[in-house]
């Protein structure tokens, strides 16, 4: 039986995600990659005011923890809906979303997902300023 490992903060460094699946200023703080047999990964992320990731589908559904700031999710064709520190958020499994910080306020997140075959999201385009805006 293998032994258990502790992952300690500050050993992987934080990482400027790729600018085709963000629109602003973001960081992203891997927090745990899947071990075998698990396929579940949890990172951290932090976007400045007006910063949002695409929009973007997960195929095992994704977990948000919001931990700091002022933010804001979306389904689409739904409405934006305001989130904030300790609020938990689950999109199920392909459900099309975005998320990301308020035009004036920070916000970080504890985003929690599962890989299915090798890949725990699906990028699509881009939300536009018209989208974005509330």
């Amino acid at each position: 039986m293998p032994d258990l490992t502790i992952q300690r903060t500050g050993d992987q460094a934080s990482v400027v995600p790729p600018a085709d699946w963000f629109t602003g200023t973001v960081r992203l703080d891997p927090l745990a990659s899947p071990k075998e047999p698990s396929q579940v990964s949890i990172a951290s992320v932090t976007f400045e005011p007006g910063a949002r990731t695409n929009w973007h589908t997960h195929p095992v559904g994704q977990h948000l923890l919001i931990t700091a700031g002022h933010g804001w999710v979306q389904q689409d064709g739904g409405p934006i809906e305001e989130v904030r520190p300790g609020d938990v958020v689950w999109f199920p499994p392909n459900l099309k979303h975005w998320h990301g910080a308020t035009p004036t306020t920070a916000m970080t997140h504890l985003a929690i997902q599962e890989a299915q075959d090798g890949s725990p999201v699906d990028w699509l385009e881009a939300v536009t300023d018209a989208q974005y805006r509330k």
